[in-house]
């Protein structure tokens, strides 16, 4: 997990996130290529996926979809949200309890 997560230093966490769209469903599933991975089950068109994903880390952070924000990587599988609301030591109590 280590990289995965980090402090933003504004009370709120940055997530390196790997997406996989058009997955049969909505799922965080562990940790991938130094991001954590979450399956999506709508494709990758006109920001679906990525509002989709805000949507997931919101539920398994505790936090309000407007809590979760894309920072960079709108076109990409590799990206990186903004959370606010979680601190790290919370966010990586929540990771590892996912139990993935």
């Amino acid at each position: 997990m280590d990289g995965c997560v980090e402090a933003d230093g504004d009370g709120g966490i940055l997530v390196r996130v790997h997406a996989q769209p058009r997955a049969a469903r909505n799922a965080f599933a562990g940790v991938h290529d130094g991001a954590l991975k979450f399956r999506v089950t709508v494709p990758p068109v006109e920001g679906k996926a990525n509002a989709l994903i805000a949507e997931v880390m919101a539920k398994m952070f505790r936090v309000s979809k407007s809590s979760v924000s894309l920072v960079s990587g709108s076109q990409s599988k590799h990206k990186r949200f903004r959370v606010v609301g979680v601190t790290l030591p919370d966010a990586l109590e929540i990771i590892a309890g996912a139990g993935i």
